[in-house]
This record gives C-alpha cells, sequence and structure tokens, in this order.
C-alpha cells in the first residue's frame, strides 16, 4: 500500500511538474516590488492564485499532449498509465477555478488579470502551443503573473492602475526570458537546434543588461545587488544555451531548458533588487539552492 501511494505521488509530482514551481513565488513579489508595495495579504492571495494557475497549465498541458507523449515520452503520467486522462483534465479545471477564486480575494482588478493569465494557459495549452503564437503566449502568462503581483499588492482603483504600469518594464523583462526558454523548449523532441539556442542566448545576456539597470530605489544596498543578481541570473542558463547550440541534441536541449526555468528564479530576484527591494531579492535568491535540488528528482520539462 505504502509503495503504491509513493508511486502515485511521483505521478502526481511529474504531471504537475513540482520542481518548476519555486519558480513561481518570485513573479508575485516580483510584481509587488515593482510596484512599490511591501507584501501582504493581497501579494499572498496573487502567490497562491499563481501556483494554481501554473500547476493546471501543467496538467492541462499533458493532458492536450497525450497521444503526442505516448510516442514520444511514454514514461508521462498520462501514455504510462499512471494517472487517467479525465483526471488530469479535473485537476486542470479545478486548480484553475481555485487560482481565480484566490485572485479575487485581491479585489476585482487582481481576479481580471488572473483571468486574463488563466484564458492564456488554456489557450496556449489546447491551441497556440504547437504554431508561432506559442513562445508568444507563454511570454504574456508569465509577465500578466508579474503584474497580478502587482495588483494585488496596492489598494485603491487609481493606485493599481499606476502600480500595473510601474511593473510593466518588470513584466517585459521576465516575458522576454520566457519567451526565450519556450522557443527553445519547441525543440526539445526534435534533436535541438543551433540558431535558437544563440538567440535565446543573447535574449537572456540583454535581459541581464537591463535588470543589472534601471532606478533601483532610494537604496544603496539594491543598487549593490542588481549587478550581481543580474550576473546570477545570466550565469544559470548561459553555458547550458551555448552547449546545446554547439552540439544539437534532444538531452542537451532539455537540459537548457532546465537551466532556462530555472534562472527564472534569479531573474525575479534581479528584478525585485531593481525595483528597490533587496530584501525580497535576497529572499527569492535563496529558493535556489531547493530549485536545484528538486530538479534532480524530479524533472522540471
Amino acid at each position: 500500500m505504502t509503495g503504491r501511494r509513493t508511486g502515485r505521488g511521483r505521478a502526481w509530482a511529474e504531471l504537475l511538474r513540482v520542481s518548476a514551481l519555486l519558480s513561481v513565488p518570485g513573479d508575485a513579489l516580483a510584481g509587488a516590488a515593482a510596484a512599490g508595495a511591501r507584501p501582504g495579504r493581497g501579494t499572498l492571495c496573487a502567490l497562491g492564485a499563481s501556483l494554481c494557475l501554473y500547476e493546471a497549465g501543467m496538467a492541462l498541458n499533458d493532458w492536450a499532449d497525450r497521444a503526442e507523449d505516448a510516442v514520444e515520452r511514454p514514461h508521462r503520467p498520462l501514455p504510462s498509465g499512471r494517472i487517467a486522462p479525465g483526471t488530469a483534465l479535473a485537476a486542470s479545471a479545478a486548480l484553475t477555478a481555485a487560482g481565480l477564486a484566490l485572485a479575487s480575494r485581491a479585489g476585482r482588478p487582481s481576479l481580471a488579470v488572473a483571468a486574463a493569465l488563466a484564458t492564456t494557459v488554456w489557450a496556449y495549452d489546447l491551441g497556440l502551443k504547437h504554431t508561432p503564437a506559442g513562445p508568444g503566449a507563454m511570454a504574456t502568462a508569465r509577465a500578466l503573473d508579474l503584474l497580478l503581483g502587482a495588483t494585488a499588492s496596492t489598494r485603491g482603483r487609481d493606485t493599481r492602475t499606476r502600480a500595473a504600469l510601474d511593473a510593466l518594464p518588470s513584466a517585459a523583462l521576465l516575458g522576454a526570458h520566457t519567451y526565450a526558454v519556450t522557443a527553445v523548449s519547441r525543440h526539445e523532441t526534435r534533436g535541438g537546434s543551433t540558431r535558437t539556442p544563440l538567440a535565446a542566448l543573447a535574449v537572456t545576456l540583454a535581459v541581464a543588461a537591463a535588470a543589472s539597470g534601471g532606478p533601483g530605489g532610494p537604496r544603496p544596498d539594491a543598487a549593490r545587488l542588481r549587478p550581481l543578481l543580474a550576473l546570477v541570473y545570466a550565469r544559470t542558463p548561459a553555458p547550458l544555451l551555448l552547449h546545446a547550440a554547439l552540439n544539437p541534441s534532444a538531452a542537451l536541449t532539455e537540459r537548457a531548458v532546465g537551466g532556462g526555468i530555472r534562472a527564472t528564479i534569479p531573474l525575479q530576484a534581479a528584478l525585485a533588487a531593481r525595483a528597490g527591494a533587496p530584501a525580497t531579492a535576497l529572499a527569492l535568491l535563496g529558493l535556489v539552492p531547493a530549485a536545484r535540488a528538486l530538479a534532480r528528482k524530479v524533472s522540471p520539462t
């Protein structure tokens, strides 16, 4: 009985890609920092909503790709029969509803952003993923997730509008990174690519340069942290992307994608420091070792 429970838990961990889950909280926290707000109850609601919607997307992704995975990734939970397709779809719907409910606790503007995020996630998984619009849809989802944190962390209609506008530069940088990682991931099962990882490497360096600058607020400690965190961010995926470009293969491409997902955390930390929130930046950086350890147990891709 214990072994069966362990096996089922492992299947759900693989389906939901729990090793990538630590890349999610930083969206809400970086959004709050970009809005100039301290994390509070609304930020926690946004964080919970983000986690639910992210996991909804993971479950829906495997449900939508179950036929393709049966050929290319038969070990995945659905084609291997460890989780029924209907169960995965029901979990995705339930997680989406939970995410929207949590976002509603932070107010109508946050619910509106969460609804746009949920719509983007479902549109990506059910139709856009295998089209040229796929990377853009994924980038939009990450950017909206950061904006959710910004709107949920502030109060007042005018204040929330201003918060969303203030957070747009950070959302754009996070979106650019996500676009690059998603573009590379499209070659995971095709034997790799040279041009796409090189392009992603160029985007990574550009995002790092932008994250190391910016206003940084009035705090000198945040200004000192910015270039260091930007370097940590760039250093995480850059060697893997270069390796994948020089030696195109599915295995190296998958490693580069995993590195890109893990790099999201130091990028969020750099964006928080850029907005003048060094404590948030350091707290996020503390998630990096845990994310690396989890990735050794469950693949984030």
